[in-house]
């Protein structure tokens, strides 16, 4: 480049390893001007030579205005300085390899040759492959420690990413999101699968407890019934044997005073007995099988018959107007002992019919009759 060459334009030199870096034409001429060490390269704005050091500077308007993107930098024996080296990394980040730098409005605009970034990445100088944040964007290049590093698209990509094909930071941490997502998401399903288990297994005991709840109420109620049908069988074939065995005293007859009837009429304020009235004269028959323990008279109760069963049990025949048997004698059920009369205490002829268990106090002789499966 010449002195005339326009203030602005830019250019780049020696890209080869090992060249200098420049800003503008400007830059260029300076430093062709520093390695004159007998100050050749220096003309005055007549075009004259001379010595820099020896010229005195007269600044005008437009040799102090602002230089807008201008960097002059002086060589250094021995290799890059390290703004040349800032400054050329800067332009491989901003500009890239084979990149094309435009010049400012209405100035012509100059190709920028760029060496391939893996080759000239080579042959920086090593504080250049290792600035923090910087060399370990280069291939090969590692950080301020010394430490190679993986690309910034790389950070975070575990083993287990990478067996997956995963080699995307970003795309390996949507993976684990969604991963954890879906595990969450099949935790929760799970949850709600359990408790709709539970509660259809509370279910089924509940409803199982209560069908066999039912089943046992309706089997005890089968089993009861069935024992009360069985009761009632038994009780009806005992009653049938007992009506074998036992007969009502008189045939025909109406009851006229029951047990525990009250009234002057007896000594003790209430009747003792039942009273069967029927016509002097009407058979009376044994109840049951019994031996006869008294026959005579007997004061209030006139003519009196006394049969004592088996167990103990009197029966008093009293009012007869006749008797049939005599003391010690066994009589038959339906044997005929005596007659109906009106002797003693009496308003009428009938019988009067007494029931004393074990010889002891009386009791009401229709019930006695009724468990006996007699009727009266």
């Amino acid at each position: 480049m010449t002195a005339g060459a326009p203030d602005d334009a830019r250019a780049f030199h020696g890209t080869r390893p090992g060249d200098d870096f420049f800003a503008d034409a400007d830059d260029a001429a300076d430093h062709a001007g520093a390695e004159d060490h007998t100050g050749a390269g220096y003309a005055d704005e007549n075009g004259v030579a001379g010595d820099a050091r020896d010229t005195e500077w007269n600044p005008t308007a437009d040799s102090v205005r602002p230089v807008r993107g201008r960097h002059r930098v002086m060589k250094q024996r021995g290799g890059l300085a390290r703004s040349s080296t800032v400054l050329g990394v800067g332009v491989i980040a901003a500009v890239g390899a084979g990149g094309i730098a435009t010049a400012e409005g209405g100035k012509p605009s100059v190709h920028v040759a760029m060496q391939d970034l893996s080759s000239m990445a080579h042959s920086l100088p090593d504080e250049a492959r290792s600035l923090p944040g910087v060399g370990h964007l280069l291939p090969g290049g590692s950080d301020s420690s010394g430490t190679r590093t993986d690309p910034l698209t790389g950070a975070g990509v575990t083993a287990e990413d990478a067996e997956r094909g995963t080699t995307d930071a970003g795309e390996a941490l949507r993976e684990r999101i969604l991963q954890q997502a879906e595990q969450q998401q099949d935790q929760a399903e799970s949850a709600v699968e359990r408790a709709a288990e539970d509660a259809a297994a509370k279910k089924a005991a509940e409803e199982a407890a209560q069908q066999k709840e039912a089943a046992r109420k309706k089997a005890a109620a089968e089993q009861q019934k069935a024992e009360e049908a069985a009761r009632r069988k038994a009780e009806a074939e005992r009653l049938a044997k007992l009506a074998k065995s036992y007969t009502l005293p008189v045939s025909s007859y109406t009851l006229t005073s029951r047990f525990g009837d009250a009234g002057s009429m007896w000594s003790s304020g209430y009747h003792t007995g039942l009273d069967f009235a029927a016509p002097t004269g009407t058979p009376l028959k044994a109840i049951h099988t019994a031996t006869v323990k008294e026959a005579g008279w007997s004061g209030s109760y006139g003519y009196r018959t006394v049969l004592e069963l088996d167990d103990g049990t009197e029966l008093w025949y009293c009012h007869q107007s006749s008797i049939s048997v005599s003391v010690g004698q066994k009589v038959s059920t339906g044997q005929v002992i005596g007659r109906v009369g009106a002797t003693g205490n009496v308003t009428g002829p009938h019988l009067h019919l007494e029931v004393h268990p074990g010889g002891g106090a009386a009791i009401d002789p229709f019930a006695w009759l009724e468990k006996d499966g007699i009727t009266p």
